[in-house]
């Protein structure tokens, strides 16, 4: 598979973004491997974007490493600076499935409750909160308030 072509303003997009990622795959001594492609494909499927760290010291076997990730795992070869490469492949949609009766159904909460004097344990309570209510801070469930919309809102419907 061809990797991913992009244009000059979109690899600048995606170098900006990735500035602040810490690497998620990191390529030792054994170079390529199949452990690593498929550690590498796992974290473009999970992050879209990736920083994968090589320590070599071969800059040309770095080069290769990174059109061969690209090339392979049909990812776009953002940048190579370093000791690190910039990867980005679009994350797959999430398949979700659609039943309209379906609602969030009732969770089991564990509430502990410190008592004011010190020195005893605190009390252990599982309350079980439904789909339309909350847990607050203090360990009280309320009904989950209708979401407010503004007056602006209100007159455009």
């Amino acid at each position: 598979m061809p990797a991913i072509q992009l244009t000059p303003a979109q690899r600048k997009e995606f170098r900006a973004e990735a500035h602040h990622l810490d690497p998620v795959v990191m390529i030792g001594g054994d170079g390529l491997t199949a452990a690593v492609k498929k550690e590498t494909d796992a974290a473009l499927k999970a992050h879209g974007l990736i920083k994968v760290r090589v320590f070599s010291d071969d800059r040309s076997e770095r080069e290769t490493i990174f059109h061969t990730l690209a090339e392979e795992l049909n990812a776009a070869p953002i940048q190579h600076i370093g000791k690190l490469l910039v990867l980005w492949r679009p994350k797959p949609a999430k398949e979700r499935i659609e039943d309209e009766d379906r609602m969030p159904g009732p969770r089991d909460v564990k509430v502990l409750k410190f008592s004011k004097r010190g020195g005893q344990r605190p009390e252990v309570k599982i309350l079980r909160v439904l789909g339309n209510q909350r847990l607050t801070p203090g360990g009280k469930i309320k009904r989950a308030k209708p979401k407010q919309t503004s007056v602006k809102k209100r007159s455009q419907t």
